[in-house]
């Protein structure tokens, strides 16, 4: 029965993504909502000016449907996919109100870094404030160990720091066609296997529901990319993956499942120190995709070679939790 619902629950989310997308895509081109190339950016990328953005609201749209539906078919939807839906969503609202004021209001920026930061804490905050509501443990514990020690009320911090850090850097991982949406499968079929394993069903069913939506995304993602997902998608994303770890007891493995988004936001903070204490950048350009980029590889080879290593990632992941 269990295998039914997750198979027919990958088959939903991708078809929402791809049914939606023929009607979504001309709608946001009507709209006006297209993306805004950084002038700051590769020069190559100029070309991508115009292709409609806030597509993530197709990815969301498909993660809630099809999660509330398939959940329902094998039990009652539990706190915790409620808790999952919830960041999700928190996430991805504020990601569009970020990608709103860069298309329709014109400023590139899109939400100052305080506003954004605001909000993350506090979507972050409600978390864990329901959390604790349900007696959820505080435990941190080691990948492939029984060994776990109790944070206790300090636990909130890791979870602002988490969630806030880890959104961020999915969202820095979105800077190539399909570069996100392919990295963001990967991660989430291998929670969605350890979810599995812990008996964890209503989270694993989300996590397969995320995976069927960006590969849904995905093929009118892939390089040359018709519509991109914008911080809409990309902090969605990022608010649900951390929520998945958080709620598994998965929070240190999280750093090497999601070890693509961890080596991009390095990559970010290593170029930062060194430009400001020595005026020298280590990389081409970061985040790491545009410096390879900058390098001569093609944008499908980054993206390509991005994948492979975030595959490698994901089963390293699974081989320590589950057979170490």
């Amino acid at each position: 029965m269990l295998e039914q619902v997750i198979f027919f629950t990958i088959l939903m989310g991708f078809l929402i993504s791809v049914l939606l997308s023929p009607f979504f895509i001309p709608f946001l081109r009507r709209l006006k909502f297209g993306q805004s190339i950084r002038d700051e950016g590769p020069k190559s990328h100029m070309k991508k000016t115009g292709t409609p953005t806030m597509g993530g609201i197709m990815i969301i749209l498909s993660i809630i449907v099809t999660t509330l539906v398939m959940t329902g078919k094998f039990s009652e939807p539990g706190v915790e996919t409620y808790l999952l839906l919830f960041v999700t969503f928190g996430y991805g609202v504020l990601g569009f109100l970020d990608d709103f004021i860069k298309v329709v209001m014109k400023r590139n920026l899109g939400l100052t870094s305080k506003q954004k930061l605001i909000g993350q804490i506090m979507i972050a905050v409600v978390f864990y404030l329901v959390f604790r509501q349900y007696e959820f443990s505080t435990e941190i514990r080691i990948p492939g160990t029984e060994f776990a020690f109790d944070l206790g009320w300090a636990y909130v911090i890791l979870i602002v720091f988490m969630l806030v850090g880890g959104s961020n850097a999915v969202n820095l991982t979105d800077g190539l066609d399909g570069l996100l949406s392919g990295t963001a499968a990967i991660a989430f079929g291998a929670f969605a296997i350890l979810a599995w394993n812990q008996s964890q069903y209503d989270v694993a069913i989300f996590s397969v529901a995320v995976a069927g939506a960006v590969l849904g995304f995905l093929v009118f993602n892939a390089h040359p990319a018709k519509v991109f997902m914008g911080d809409t998608g990309s902090l969605a994303l990022g608010g649900a993956i951390v929520t998945v770890a958080i709620l598994t007891k998965l929070e240190i493995l999280l750093v090497l499942i999601g070890g693509i988004f961890v080596l991009e936001t390095l990559s970010v903070i290593i170029q930062v120190i060194s430009f400001k204490t020595t005026g020298k950048r280590v990389f081409k350009m970061s985040p790491l995709h545009h410096h390879y980029e900058l390098s001569g590889w093609s944008e499908w080879r980054v993206v390509v070679t991005f994948w492979t290593a975030g595959l490698i990632f994901a089963m390293v992941g699974i081989y320590i939790e589950v057979w170490l």
